[in-house]
């Protein structure tokens, strides 16, 4: 399997924990950039192979190699949970040697409808969880997700345990940032949120609210918004990726837009509230197992054309505050 960004990569993870509950006399592979490992990591009869895109790997001559790599380890199915060229020709040359393959379907035509700004089709679509097992199916692998099981929560190491503390009664994450502008909620509003959170007395202040971002500009921005409080800590830049994953694992509740820190929050089983702009949950992204009370849209009545991208890639003037819609009060009352 070749995959790319983080929330599509976090998305698989559930869907092969079913899989090798479900089949234990299977061995899969997941080919993927060794960024992602920590994600596979505790996954039983489950390898990891680093894809490496800037070199071994670059170009139709490394997908060739890569091929060749990957046939070594007699591999019997090729599951394309990404459909993207690279992939697509990895998958091409598994088909030619002879071997069963299966690609996702994304759904483009009913994405397609669902953004669409006039005669929008508003419909829940399959979920990209159902699109995985359906790829699975294809090979004859029927995959049950019904009755998930996660990870245990991470020992935390004592770096951890020297920033955040160890007197707390609740872990609340918050992730404000996201790829696109469309899908942040307004930082004025965020602020407000946070101060409820850090300064309500049905909450305490012995309950600790840990923000989650990177890149210098974000922890800028999350420096200045914890500074105030005693009980809000900027983990930005703080941590190594594997460390931030088992802090996440410990979490009673993240708060996420719709990007990858849900779908990483979801993934290890941690309760996830996420906020919708110009993307809606309908498009199959939302996190796993999460009640759809828990995804907080923005209002339809004032937007109709919402939603008006599958990614938040696409800006619709008269848009921009679409967010606002989504209350202060409302967010606070769910993650209580």
């Amino acid at each position: 399997m070749r995959l790319s960004a983080m929330g599509d990569v976090a998305m698989t993870v559930p869907v092969l924990r079913a899989f090798v509950k479900q089949y234990p006399t299977v061995q899969i592979t997941v080919v993927s950039r060794p960024f992602f490992k920590p994600f596979f990591d505790g996954i039983p009869n489950l390898s990891f192979f680093a894809f490496d895109e800037k070199e071994r790997h670059k170009g139709f001559q490394g997908l060739l190699r890569l091929f060749q790599e990957l046939r070594k380890l007699e591999i019997d199915a090729f599951a394309d949970l990404h459909n993207v060229l690279r992939s697509k020709i990895v998958r091409t040359l598994f088909a030619l040697s002879g071997k069963k393959v299966a690609a996702v379907d994304k759904g483009r035509e009913g994405k397609k409808a669902l953004t669409a700004l006039e005669n929008k089709v508003f419909k829940q679509l399959p979920t990209m969880f159902e699109n995985h097992t359906q790829v699975f199916q294809k090979l004859g692998f029927a995959v049950d997700l019904s009755n998930p099981e996660f990870p245990e929560k991470a020992d935390l190491s004592p770096e951890i345990v020297s920033i955040i503390g160890e007197n707390h009664q609740k872990l609340i994450g918050i992730a404000p940032f996201a790829q696109y502008e469309s899908k942040v909620y307004p930082l004025d509003l965020m602020q407000e949120v946070i101060a409820q959170l850090a300064e309500s007395r049905s909450f305490g202040t012995e309950n600790k609210i840990l923000l989650f971002g990177g890149g210098k500009k974000e922890i800028e921005i999350l420096d200045s918004i914890s500074s105030p409080y005693k009980n809000v800590i900027n983990m930005a830049g703080q941590l190594k990726f594997q460390q931030e994953l088992q802090l996440i694992s410990n979490l009673d509740v993240m708060l996420s837009m719709d990007s990858g820190n849900a779908h990483i929050a979801a993934m290890l089983g941690v309760k996830v509230v996420t906020l919708w702009g110009a993307t809606h949950p309908f498009a199959g992204f939302a996190p796993f197992n999460q009640p759809l009370q828990n995804a907080l849209v923005s209002d339809r009545n004032l937007f109709p054309k919402l939603p008006t991208s599958v990614y938040g890639n696409k800006k619709v003037e008269g848009y921009e505050d679409a967010m606002r819609t989504i209350s202060v009060d409302s967010i606070v009352k769910v993650l209580k």
